[in-house]
């Protein structure tokens, strides 16, 4: 196990964080999946915990109010050093800022922002919650993908709003680009076109590792989810995509260097 560096370079994707309509349910399925512990969090929002692994924060679980139909969907969250500044640029940039900022009482401050693609992130300023305490162990986020219609212009807010450099790897029928801050790969843009799921737009996508893709994926269902991809060989390992009982999706990984 490794734990993470902290405090995080600004643009680093440092939390992850999920709003369910039934807390209980949820936390019965990521303890089973992926052996979490969970304590109580801020509640600025609403119910909250913090999900642990050998005592360290992994990744945060919200209820959402009964009135909200909003979509059930893993938030990334990037570091800035100054939410408010940072909530500016989102807007400045044509992206929108839904929630926030505001303060997670001790923990620091958030806002809720969405990119001119429409794709929801985080925005985090750490105080006493530096954000995600481990990486690399089963149960750890160990990567973050925007899926989008095509990269050029969604990349160029990013670049813009947290200073990103990006390295593009554009064909005819391939759109990727990697983000990188001092030169190391903290994210990745992914343009799909049309293949762009009808009942999702563009979405920021968590990896979660495991130690085994095709037995998490089986274990996916046996725990009342669902497989939407089933698990492949990647450029980063082997992968699946799957979802909660809520609906939520993520993509479990078992990396190449793991």
């Amino acid at each position: 196990m490794t734990e993470a560096a902290a405090p995080r370079t600004p643009g680093s994707p440092c939390w992850v964080s999920l709003l369910v309509h039934g807390m209980g349910t949820t936390q019965n399925f990521y303890a089973e999946l992926f052996g979490w512990e969970f304590v109580p969090g801020p509640e600025q929002l609403g119910p909250y915990v913090r999900a642990l692994i050998g005592g360290k924060v992994v990744a945060g679980i919200g209820q959402l109010p009964p009135d909200r139909h909003l979509p059930v969907a893993w938030t990334t969250y990037l570091a800035t050093d100054d939410a408010d500044l940072t909530a500016e640029a989102v807007r400045s940039c044509g992206g929108t800022v839904a929630v926030g900022p505001l303060d997670a009482g001790e923990a620091g401050r958030m806002a809720i922002a969405s990119d001119p693609g429409g794709a929801v992130f985080g925005i985090w300023q750490a105080a006493e919650h530096l954000g995600t305490a481990l990486a690399g162990a089963p149960g750890t986020p160990v990567w973050n993908e925007l899926v989008t219609r095509e990269t050029s212009t969604v990349c160029k807010f990013y670049q813009t709003v947290f200073g990103y450099e990006a390295e593009a790897e554009v064909s005819a029928d391939f759109d990727y680009q990697t983000l990188r801050l001092d030169g190391r790969p903290v994210a990745s843009l992914h343009g799909v076109g049309h293949a762009l799921p009808r009942d999702r737009g563009p979405h920021w996508m968590t990896y979660f590792e495991v130690a085994d893709t095709d037995e998490a994926a089986r274990r996916v269902v046996e725990l009342g989810g669902h497989v939407l991809h089933p698990p492949r060989e990647g450029a980063s390992g082997r992968v699946a995509t799957v979802a909660d009982p809520e609906g939520a999706a993520f993509t479990i990984v078992r990396s190449v260097a793991g």
